[in-house]
């Protein structure tokens, strides 16, 4: 008996919802098909019905994840506020944010997989740091964008250092001490 469009597409959401909490959680390579199919309830040849490949599904995972990262990132500001390069950095070098590896920003989590990874995952990542930087440069008022490239580069290098740094007093002064530069970024203007 064959399946529904619907059914297909849904199981096709259940392996790509699945993939992109693995790899925001553990890293792009800790993705294994047959494991991945088992989670989702599906079997492991079912698997070539909703993707061409392995590579064709971290990308779209891995997409998922930085587009997920991005939505939560909008519904946590405050809409009766303006956005700021105070309240930006703010909330992105935060604990919390820190503390959030599977829901806060995927371009942090994910920064050196991605750079070690294939072209098309390369791609899959660089719009949304540049959308990143695009936002940052706005917030600034910053024509050539040097000045968003320092913040963003800062901030992403900042909030994977602070993971990585298991004494929290320390992560917490590279947060602060990172955030507090970037602040100053917009009081130089």
């Amino acid at each position: 008996m064959g399946h529904s469009q619907a059914d297909k597409a849904r199981s096709r959401e259940r392996i790509l919802t699945e993939a992109a909490t693995q790899i925001r959680d553990k890293g792009l390579d800790a993705v294994s098909i047959g494991s991945l199919m088992q989670r989702v309830k599906l079997t492991h040849g079912g698997f070539y019905g909703h993707f061409a490949s392995r590579s064709d599904l971290i990308a779209a995972a891995l997409q998922r994840a930085l587009a997920a990262g991005e939505a939560a990132a909008h519904a946590s500001r405050d809409p009766d506020k303006p956005v700021s390069l105070n309240s930006m950095a703010r909330s992105y070098l935060s604990r919390a944010h820190r503390d959030s590896r599977k829901s806060g920003c995927a371009i942090a989590a994910l920064i050196s997989d991605v750079g070690r990874a294939d072209e098309e995952c390369r791609a899959v990542m660089e719009p949304h740091i540049e959308a990143f930087i695009a936002k940052v440069a706005e917030v600034l008022d910053d024509d050539g964008d040097v000045r968003a490239i320092m913040a963003v580069s800062a901030m992403i290098g900042a909030l994977a250092i602070s993971r990585v740094i298991t004494d929290e007093k320390r992560s917490d002064a590279v947060l602060r001490t990172v955030r507090d530069g970037v602040i100053a970024m917009a009081a130089d203007e």
